[in-house]
């Protein structure tokens, strides 16, 4: 069985809540926690994250957590519950949808020229919640005047997109500020998984980006005094430095507590660098003021997570979305139909005894659901989605 078992009774944490929690059947959770059987329809590294948060929620220290998925020979406990031999049921397939396609009969059908829900080709294709503009304008003045900023969501919550847009806007507003943002591509938080992106590597790209014609030094530390050199001579031609890493969750604990040193490159009182960290929720666990690796970096660093968006603001989103690719949302959808979305992407739980609903109406999911409805309904050859296309899809 999975130490993950201990762990929950070592907590207090019934498997039911870590069910309730991961939006998953208790039959599906005992096979995992007895024998080790991963959903196969889930991702299994994405689920591992999910259950971290949860551990860390419910009280879990680190070195439990880091070993939550190791492999133990003990006889399992509570051999007598029947949720043990019962295969998954249906109650755990995923409740968001992969990457969904417009068929050509569907744009027909709508009479679609674009997918509403397509990449944003400019910052006035952005749909902006009050949520959303404090998260961009927080990245924004962080760039711009200092500071060190973790922005952690889910995927498909929209992060990329505000990364992409604070570039953008430091263009188009002629702000002074060189955006260094380091190669993250495959990256993760050991050598064992894949490449880690290391301090060397980061200042490498700063190099790069400030004083791209210089030869970098032989030696680390060469390098850094290099590096802080050129930072130096950077600020004196009138320019603020902002390091933005994308895929933070799977920076490593030595990288981050380098991401310290860095912060702390400075003339006179004036900071050289901020630094924008984007990650999904496992950067919280790394960045848990329970984690004395990290203390440091917790304590300067400050946290923004992105919000799904508010199911009475779901129409108000459609409606942009669907007016940037000029159609009117009423020929598409009915108000049914939007209830039955913002329904299917929710999902009552309870958390510490209480009653509370985990909403995923983030962008990439809501975009996902009303292509695959508007596909079923050209199929079924309806002229709008209603709530029982939703639930068909």
């Amino acid at each position: 069985m999975l130490k993950l078992k201990q762990i929950l009774q070592g907590v207090g944490r019934p498997q039911a809540a870590l069910a309730e929690s991961l939006s998953l059947s208790e039959a599906t959770i005992a096979q995992l926690l007895n024998h080790g059987q991963w959903p196969r329809s889930l991702d299994s590294a994405e689920l591992q994250g999910r259950i971290r948060v949860f551990l860390t929620e419910s009280g879990a220290n680190d070195a439990d957590i880091a070993n939550a998925f190791e492999e133990v020979d003990l006889p399992c406990a509570n051999t007598a519950d029947p949720a043990l031999n019962e295969e998954p049921s249906g109650e755990d397939e995923p409740m968001l949808l992969p990457k969904q396609t417009l068929q050509p009969n569907t744009r027909k059908a709508f009479g679609l020229f674009s997918d509403p829900f397509d990449e944003l080709q400019c910052a006035q294709d952005m749909w902006l919640s009050p949520e959303i503009r404090y998260v961009r304008e927080f990245m924004y003045q962080t760039a711009r005047h200092g500071g060190f900023l973790a922005v952690v969501g889910e995927s498909g919550a929209g992060k990329s997109t505000l990364r992409r847009d604070l570039e953008n806007r430091i263009a188009e507003t002629g702000e002074s500020v060189i955006i260094i943002a380091p190669y993250v591509l495959a990256s993760e938080d050991n050598d064992t998984k894949g490449k880690t992106l290391k301090s060397t590597h980061i200042a490498e790209s700063m190099m790069a980006a400030v004083a791209p014609l210089a030869k970098p030094k032989s030696s680390p530390e060469a390098r850094f005094a290099q590096l802080h050199k050129a930072l130096k001579e950077s600020h004196a031609a009138g320019y603020r430095h902002c390091l933005v890493i994308e895929e933070a969750h799977s920076l490593p604990i030595p990288t981050l507590k380098h991401l310290k040193r860095i912060l702390e490159l400075e003339v006179g009182f004036t900071k050289l660098v901020s630094i924008i960290m984007i990650g999904q929720p496992e950067l919280n666990v790394k960045l848990s003021e329970r984690n004395a690796d990290v203390r440091e970096v917790v304590q300067r660093c400050e946290r923004v997570t992105m919000q799904p968006i508010d199911g009475e603001r779901l129409g108000e989103f459609l409606k942009f979305r669907f007016d940037r690719a000029g159609k009117v949302l009423s020929e598409v959808i009915d108000a049914s139909g939007i209830q039955a979305i913002a329904e299917r992407l929710s999902q009552p739980s309870k958390r510490g005894g209480s009653d509370e609903t985990v909403s995923r109406l983030y962008p990439l999911a809501i975009g996902n659901l009303v292509i695959a409805a508007m596909n079923l309904a050209a199929q079924l050859g309806v002229p709008l989605i209603t709530a029982d296309v939703v639930k068909g899809v």
